[in-house]
Parts: C-alpha cells; structure tokens; sequence
C-alpha cells in the first residue's frame, strides 16, 4: 500500500470515528427524550418535563458537534477519494443528498422548536416535536446506512460504457438487506450507548446524593432501556447481520474469527491470538462445532476458512479485524450481564442502595463508545480489500492527485481542530451535569 492511500484511509477512519462520537449519543437520547416526554404527558408530572429538558441540551451539544465533524466528510469524498466519488456518485449521491435535505432539516427544525418553542407548543405539540427529533435522527441514520450497505453489498445497478456505476432500482438501494439489518443493529447500539450515559449520570447523581430524585429516574428508564437494547443488539439483529456476512462475505467471516482451515463442526474463538503468517490461532479457546451452527444451523457443516479464498482477496488487516469483533462482542455480553443484574435489583426495589453496581453504571459509561467504534472497524475493516464489494477496489477509488504530503497536513489540522471541539464539547456537557436537572434554567 502506497504511503499516500494509507494516508487518506486513515484520514477518513479518523473522521469519521471522531464524528460518531456525537451521533451514536444522538440516535438513542432523541427516543430517550421521547419517553421522558411521553411519561410527562401522561402523568402531567414537571419531574419528567425537566428530565427530558436536561437532556435535550446534552442532545443539541453533541448534534451541534455532529454536524461540524459530519460536512468534512461529505467533502473528503471530493478531495480524498475522488475516483470513488467520479465512479459510484450517480448512486451513493441519492441517499447522502436525501440524508442532508430531508431528515437532517427534520431533525434541526424540530431540536429548535423542542428547545425553544414549549410555550408556544403547548404540552402536546411539545412532545410531538420529541417525537419528530427522534424519528428524523433515525431517517438520517438509515438513509447512511442504507449507503455503507450499498457499498458493503452493492443492488440495483449497471455500468455504463466508460464504467461509472449507474442507479437502475432505487427501491434496491433503499431497501437493500443489508441495510435493513445495519440499520436496526446500528440503532440498538446508539441506544445502548444513550442508556449507559443516562444511567451512568443518574447513578452518579444518586452516589452523590445529588438531585437524587432524578438521579433514580434516569438510572430507572437507562437500565430498562439498555437491556432491551442490549439483547436486540444480539438477536436478532447481530444475528442476521452475521448471517448476511456468511452469505456475501465468507472471507470476511473467516477473517473475524481466525478461522484459516475450511472443516465441518467449525469452532468459534473466544480467545486467541492470529498468527496470519502460520495460518493459525495461538493459545486458543474454542466452542466445537459453534461457527457451524451459527452459520447454518447445524453443527456439522463446513464453514470456510480463509484458505479457501485468493489470498489477494483477504482482508488487509485481519489481526485488527479479528480483534474489533471479538472487542464487541465481548463487550456486548457485558453490557447484558450489567443491564440484566441492574434490571433484577430494579424490580426487587433494591438497585438505589447497591452502590457497587451504581458505581459499575457509572464507570461503565465510556465501554458503549469503545463497542460501537469496534463494530464498525469490524464492518470497514472487513469489506478490505474492496471500497465497493465485488467492484472497486480500495486502492482504486483515491484521490491519485493528492500526495501523502498534501493528505498528512490536513489530516494533522483536523486533529488539532477535533481535539479542541472535543474538549470544549466535554466542558459544555459536565457544566450541564454539574448544574443538573434542578437547574432555574431547566424551567424553559
């Protein structure tokens, strides 16, 4: 790989991870909101109007913080990678224009009006502009999805005489599998994430004895949210996303387990160490037979190993690869275990006075963010070495005018600029927390 192309992936890797940061917290705190305003409503209780006030605020610094980091991305497809953008626009144009006129327009308008307009909306036209932030953060959430998926597994098009990929069906590209699956995996994630974040301030709030009150109702809807969330995120839509991987990407299946030799009753890994050159797993721990009947359903079938596939065609990085899934997963299993033992004291009435677990809620917080980054390395990581799946190859769709030079000096001042927006982002939202929910200007 030349030093110019491994510039330019990084450069976008890096982006686009820096933006996620803010929109995975967006896509489960805008249905958050939503039920903190739906239980006001009901009940007419101003507790739940505040909750939900207090968050919207943490909601509008981390969608101000997406947008920023997100039109840089729009524009590397120009500068970076060029060929890809000349090549695939006429398709992946669709979707990332609908995302930007559509939901993204949805989704500000209506953060505005939920912050500012509760008196002029009155109660019910209030929750009804939660509900329109909620749903058109998740239309702008499908609507990208719906573009990695075309790129993870392209539908609906021909080539033209000069090769320039042309959309033939849009309703292939729009409702593709693989988007349909992504999307709803995706969402479980950014909802974990939402769930960990509330509950993590509400156990703090109640450790600290700290407007308690509201402490008790976050930790309350965060832990009853997060485990739904988190078994969601497993089955069934972690599983059919790994079944679609099986089907379209056996080599990228292999890869994410360190599976190298093809056999029946396959086992999965859950610990070991790849050793690409030898073609094997070092010091392993293995579940007989579980890939086989992950994949098919059966235990004795075959499930390909890397060997089984050009080595041309392996993904470029399969110790990272392996190593992301295995992260997310892992930590997956943990944020069940967490949610389900937190939902149980909940229930018995005894979750407030288990401090440890409280603390365990709070520290848990960054883990979401760490699983949502790995399941996507997993996802980009495993497409390698293709930028199109099956049609254009990564290293054919960079920018071929720009140097590593010109790519290094950009990529330096976006992180210099990410790094002070993250620590001004960082210092908004604790000023929020520190005030808390109680706050004067909580009263709208």
């Amino acid at each position: 790989m030349d030093s110019a192309l491994a510039i330019h992936r990084f450069h976008f890797a890096f982006t686009i991870t820096f933006h996620y940061i803010f929109v995975q917290l967006t896509l489960g705190l805008g249905l958050l909101i939503f039920i903190l305003k739906t239980m006001a409503l009901k009940t007419g209780n101003e507790h739940y109007n505040r909750s939900a006030r207090f968050w919207a605020r943490i909601f509008a610094v981390n969608f101000a913080l997406g947008v920023v980091t997100g039109i840089p991305m729009e524009f590397q497809f120009g500068t970076n990678w060029s060929r890809f953008s000349k090549a695939a626009g006429g398709v992946i144009g669709h979707t990332l224009a609908m995302e930007g006129l559509y939901s993204f327009f949805l989704e500000s308008a209506f953060l505005g009006l939920f912050i500012s307009g509760e008196r002029l909306l009155g109660r019910f036209g209030h929750w009804c502009s939660a509900m329109l932030v909620w749903l058109g953060s998740w239309l702008s959430a499908y609507l990208i999805v719906a573009t990695d998926a075309w790129m993870q597994r392209p539908v609906g098009y021909t080539l033209g005489p000069n090769g320039e990929i042309q959309l033939s069906d849009w309703w292939a590209l729009i409702f593709n599998e693989w988007a349909f699956w992504q999307f709803w995996h995706t969402l479980s994630g950014g909802v974990i994430t939402a769930s960990f974040v509330m509950a993590g301030v509400g156990a703090f709030y109640v450790l600290l004895n700290k407007t308690a009150d509201y402490g008790r109702t976050f930790v309350r809807v965060g832990v009853i949210a997060g485990l739904a969330a988190s078994l969601l995120a497993l089955f069934p839509t972690g599983d059919r996303q790994g079944a679609l991987v099986a089907r379209h990407q056996p080599v990228t299946l292999a890869a994410m387990e360190g599976h190298f030799e093809s056999g029946e009753r396959a086992p999965i890994a859950i610990l070991g160490q790849p050793d690409v050159e030898k073609q094997r797993l070092d010091n392993p721990f293995l579940i007989p037979g579980m890939l086989s009947f992950i994949v098919h359903k059966r235990w004795d079938k075959e499930v390909h190993g890397l060997n089984a596939f050009p080595r041309e065609n392996w993904p470029d990085n399969i110790p990272l690869l392996y190593y992301s899934f295995h992260i997310m997963v892992g930590l997956g299993t943990i944020f069940i275990a967490i949610m389900a033992a937190a939902c149980f004291l909940l229930r018995r009435g005894r979750l407030f006075t288990a401090r440890p677990l409280l603390w365990i809620l709070m520290l848990a917080m960054p883990l979401p963010y760490v699983a949502n980054t790995a399941g996507w390395m997993t996802a980009e990581l495993g497409r390698q070495p293709w930028l199109i799946y099956g049609l254009m190859r990564t290293a054919a769709g960079s920018s071929n005018t720009v140097s590593s030079g010109n790519a290094m000096f950009t990529l330096l001042g976006f992180m210099g600029i990410y790094s002070l927006l993250l620590m001004l982002g960082l210092f908004i939202v604790w000023r929020e927390i520190d005030h808390g929910p109680g706050h004067p200007h909580s009263a709208g």
